[in-house]
């Protein structure tokens, strides 16, 4: 299980991200509403949208404990994050980023709860950092490049055995599996590198 702090760094990095891909005018410290924004829809796939809105809810009144100027922040009934005109004026952009990695980090600690930790990284690695080799141009030293592009080639491996498997029936199960695991570890190896690496200045 994921340590609080080591949700805390997850929730780090996908908000630093977030700010380096953003291609919108929004003010980067509001990339929490973004990561939010980005999450949605996968998880109200996975858990329907009353399941999304309890647990965004549920993440937003824990952070507000620690971020009392989120209260401005209300979940909408299609389970989007609103109340960002009232909070712009309320707080500088330090504050709003504290806020922004409060809000994360709950709502990531909660999904591990609920989904387990297994489901809750290939969510995140699949739907807010889809393309690794994205990693290198944060100003990640070589030796983490090297880790990218290993994940690269186990995505590669598991597709190429998703291939064998529908070519050859009598092993696809196995096929299939070793697949899944292969799989599994590149995306371990994907979120090691996103919360290890040095943080993007």
């Amino acid at each position: 299980m994921m340590t609080s702090s080591q949700t805390r760094d997850l929730a780090l990095r996908l908000l630093a991200y977030q700010n380096a891909a953003g291609k919108t005018s929004e003010p980067t410290e509001f990339a929490a509403f973004r990561v939010c924004e980005t999450l949605r829809q996968p998880l109200i796939t996975l858990a329907g949208l009353a399941g999304f809105r309890s647990l965004l809810s549920r993440a937003l009144t824990l952070a507000r404990a620690e971020a009392p100027r989120l209260s401005a922040v209300q979940v909408a009934a299609d389970g989007s994050l609103q109340g960002l005109d009232e909070l712009r004026p309320q707080v500088d952009a330090d504050q709003a980023r504290e806020a922004g990695i409060i809000l994360i980090t709950q709502l990531l600690a909660l999904l591990v709860r609920v989904v387990g930790e297994a489901t809750t990284l290939q969510l995140v690695t699949s739907e807010v950092l889809p393309d690794f080799r994205f990693l290198s141009k944060s100003g990640i030293p070589i030796g983490f490049e090297a880790i990218v592009n290993e994940v690269d080639d186990l995505q590669g491996v598991s597709a190429r055995l998703e291939r064998l498997a529908e070519q050859y029936p009598p092993v696809a199960e196995e096929l299939m599996s070793i697949s899944g695991n292969v799989l599994n570890t590149a995306t371990v190896l994907a979120v090691v590198a996103a919360v290890k690496s040095p943080k993007p200045n």
